[in-house]
Protein backbone atom coordinates (compact mmCIF):
# COMPACT_ATOMS: atom_id res chain seq x y z
CA UNK A 1 0.00 0.00 0.00
CA UNK A 2 1.11 3.48 -0.60
CA UNK A 3 0.60 6.39 1.02
CA UNK A 4 -1.13 9.83 -1.31
CA UNK A 5 0.25 13.25 -0.46
CA UNK A 6 -3.11 15.70 0.07
CA UNK A 7 -4.20 17.96 -2.26
CA UNK A 8 -6.13 21.07 -3.00
CA UNK A 9 -8.75 20.92 -5.49
CA UNK A 10 -10.00 24.36 -8.38
CA UNK A 11 -12.52 25.25 -6.15
CA UNK A 12 -10.30 25.53 -3.22
CA UNK A 13 -11.05 23.01 -0.94
CA UNK A 14 -8.52 20.16 0.00
CA UNK A 15 -8.48 16.69 -0.20
CA UNK A 16 -7.36 14.52 2.61
CA UNK A 17 -4.71 12.01 1.96
CA UNK A 18 -5.41 8.20 1.71
CA UNK A 19 -3.90 5.16 1.49
CA UNK A 20 -3.92 3.56 -1.97
CA UNK A 21 -3.86 -0.49 -2.95
CA UNK A 22 -1.07 -0.33 -5.29
CA UNK A 23 -1.44 -3.86 -6.30
CA UNK A 24 -4.39 -5.67 -8.32
CA UNK A 25 -7.42 -7.03 -6.36
CA UNK A 26 -7.14 -9.90 -8.72
CA UNK A 27 -3.09 -10.39 -9.04
CA UNK A 28 -3.08 -13.21 -5.98
CA UNK A 29 -6.02 -15.24 -6.86
CA UNK A 30 -4.96 -17.61 -9.93
CA UNK A 31 -1.09 -18.52 -8.76
CA UNK A 32 -2.15 -21.84 -7.87
CA UNK A 33 -4.23 -22.69 -10.89
CA UNK A 34 -0.80 -21.13 -12.70
CA UNK A 35 1.53 -23.16 -11.01
CA UNK A 36 -0.52 -26.58 -11.75
CA UNK A 37 -0.70 -25.70 -15.53
CA UNK A 38 2.59 -25.17 -16.01
CA UNK A 39 3.58 -28.72 -13.84
CA UNK A 40 1.55 -30.13 -16.13
CA UNK A 41 2.52 -28.59 -19.35
CA UNK A 42 6.29 -29.72 -17.82
CA UNK A 43 5.62 -33.10 -17.18
CA UNK A 44 3.66 -33.45 -21.02
CA UNK A 45 6.27 -32.08 -22.73
CA UNK A 46 8.37 -34.64 -20.99
CA UNK A 47 7.06 -37.64 -21.94
CA UNK A 48 6.28 -36.54 -25.21
CA UNK A 49 10.15 -35.87 -25.77
CA UNK A 50 11.13 -38.98 -24.22
CA UNK A 51 8.56 -40.98 -26.41
CA UNK A 52 9.81 -39.36 -29.78
CA UNK A 53 13.50 -39.59 -28.59
CA UNK A 54 13.38 -43.13 -27.78
CA UNK A 55 11.74 -43.78 -31.24
CA UNK A 56 14.57 -42.24 -32.88
CA UNK A 57 17.19 -43.58 -31.17
CA UNK A 58 16.37 -46.91 -31.52
CA UNK A 59 16.25 -46.07 -35.57
CA UNK A 60 19.79 -44.80 -35.08
CA UNK A 61 21.47 -47.80 -33.30
CA UNK A 62 19.69 -49.86 -35.71
CA UNK A 63 20.70 -48.11 -38.38
CA UNK A 64 24.36 -48.50 -37.45
CA UNK A 65 24.69 -51.78 -35.98
CA UNK A 66 22.95 -53.27 -38.87
CA UNK A 67 20.27 -56.18 -37.29
CA UNK A 68 20.03 -55.04 -33.88
CA UNK A 69 17.88 -57.56 -31.18
CA UNK A 70 17.18 -53.93 -29.06
CA UNK A 71 15.36 -52.69 -32.39
CA UNK A 72 12.24 -54.87 -32.86
CA UNK A 73 10.46 -51.46 -34.53
CA UNK A 74 12.68 -50.78 -37.37
CA UNK A 75 11.99 -54.58 -39.19
CA UNK A 76 8.14 -54.34 -38.53
CA UNK A 77 6.18 -53.92 -41.85
CA UNK A 78 3.99 -51.06 -41.89
CA UNK A 79 0.43 -52.47 -43.18
CA UNK A 80 -2.78 -50.92 -42.85
CA UNK A 81 -6.56 -52.49 -42.96
CA UNK A 82 -6.24 -51.70 -46.74
CA UNK A 83 -3.60 -54.15 -47.31
CA UNK A 84 -5.68 -57.00 -46.48
CA UNK A 85 -8.53 -58.80 -48.76
CA UNK A 86 -10.19 -60.28 -45.90
CA UNK A 87 -10.32 -59.95 -42.09
CA UNK A 88 -9.18 -63.37 -41.69
CA UNK A 89 -6.14 -62.58 -43.66
CA UNK A 90 -5.87 -59.37 -41.36
CA UNK A 91 -6.34 -60.97 -38.12
CA UNK A 92 -3.49 -63.69 -38.56
CA UNK A 93 -0.79 -61.45 -39.58
CA UNK A 94 -2.09 -59.54 -36.31
CA UNK A 95 -1.68 -62.61 -34.45
CA UNK A 96 1.67 -63.47 -35.75
CA UNK A 97 3.24 -60.55 -34.17
CA UNK A 98 0.80 -58.24 -32.26
CA UNK A 99 3.77 -55.89 -31.77
CA UNK A 100 4.44 -55.25 -35.28
CA UNK A 101 0.78 -54.84 -36.51
CA UNK A 102 -0.84 -53.11 -33.17
CA UNK A 103 -2.44 -50.15 -35.71
CA UNK A 104 -4.77 -52.95 -37.28
CA UNK A 105 -6.53 -53.19 -33.81
CA UNK A 106 -7.83 -49.78 -33.36
CA UNK A 107 -9.97 -50.00 -30.05
CA UNK A 108 -7.42 -52.63 -28.59
CA UNK A 109 -10.04 -55.55 -28.32
CA UNK A 110 -7.67 -58.13 -30.58
CA UNK A 111 -9.70 -58.12 -33.40
CA UNK A 112 -8.11 -56.79 -36.31
CA UNK A 113 -9.47 -54.67 -39.02
CA UNK A 114 -12.84 -54.76 -37.68
CA UNK A 115 -14.47 -52.93 -40.64
CA UNK A 116 -13.23 -55.58 -43.22
CA UNK A 117 -15.90 -58.78 -43.98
Amino acid sequence: MGYRKGYFKKNGTYVQPHFTNTRSKYSGKNNGCMLILLISMTFGFAISCSESSDASSTNDISGSTGNSSNSSNSNCPTKTCGDFATRSQAQAAFDSNKKCYKNLDADGDGIACENLK
